[in-house]
């Protein structure tokens, strides 16, 4: 597990000993953060939050891009001090800030603090319903607005709707096991450019 681009390209993060935390593979990261890059247009100023977020890969690789903040939700402690310690060895411990709580309670008590987010990494353990739980609250909540990209991973033969009320599906990528589903606050006032992934980009790996 290392960093692909940015000011930490090439650093290989901390690893977990537990088995239950499951890390985005270099490969599916590195074509999901090839999206992102078309999508955004860059990271400068990106405020990020990764929710069930692991060791941290994606919001860490978003901190090495430019973003300007990342929040971290994980409920395991393992997780939690993962997230520390690789902030802290890539010096982004100013730019990132952890929390060890259940994911919908910790969105509640954000939902209270903070502005809402450019980008929101949604990565749980597969299988267990936890991503659309987690998307149906952010449907209406203040932490994302219609300029707010929603990213899920999830496992490719898993059941994931593709509409919460107005935050919307609009495209799935397929890598192996691994499926990433990309939402947006759709209105009849998106731009259609927000909404689309230019074809040249795999749609599987």
């Amino acid at each position: 597990m290392r960093i692909i681009s940015g000011s930490a390209r090439g650093r290989r993060l901390l690893s977990p000993k537990n088995r239950m935390i499951r890390p985005t593979a270099d490969r599916v990261k590195e074509s999901l953060f090839n999206i992102l890059v078309v999508i955004l247009g860059g990271f400068d100023r990106c405020r990020v939050l990764d929710i069930f977020a692991g060791t941290g890969n994606l919001g860490l690789e978003a901190l090495s891009r430019g973003a300007s903040q990342a929040v971290f939700i994980d409920n395991n402690k393992e997780s939690v001090a993962l997230v520390a310690k690789n902030l802290r060895m890539l010096a982004f411990a100013d730019r990132g800030r952890v929390l060890e709580r259940e994911a919908l309670p910790a969105l509640r008590h954000l939902g209270e603090r903070e502005t809402p987010f450019h980008l929101v990494f949604i990565d749980p353990p597969y299988r267990q319903g936890l991503a659309e739980r987690v998307l149906a609250y952010l449907a209406s909540s203040t932490l994302i607005d219609d300029n707010s990209l929603v990213v899920a991973e999830i496992s490719s033969a898993e059941f994931l709707p593709t509409a919460f009320d107005a935050l919307r599906e609009f495209d799935r990528r397929v890598y192996g096991d691994t499926a990433i589903a990309f939402f947006r606050r759709i209105n009849k006032e998106t731009p259609d450019h927000k909404t689309q992934i230019p074809d040249n980009i795999e749609k599987t790996v």
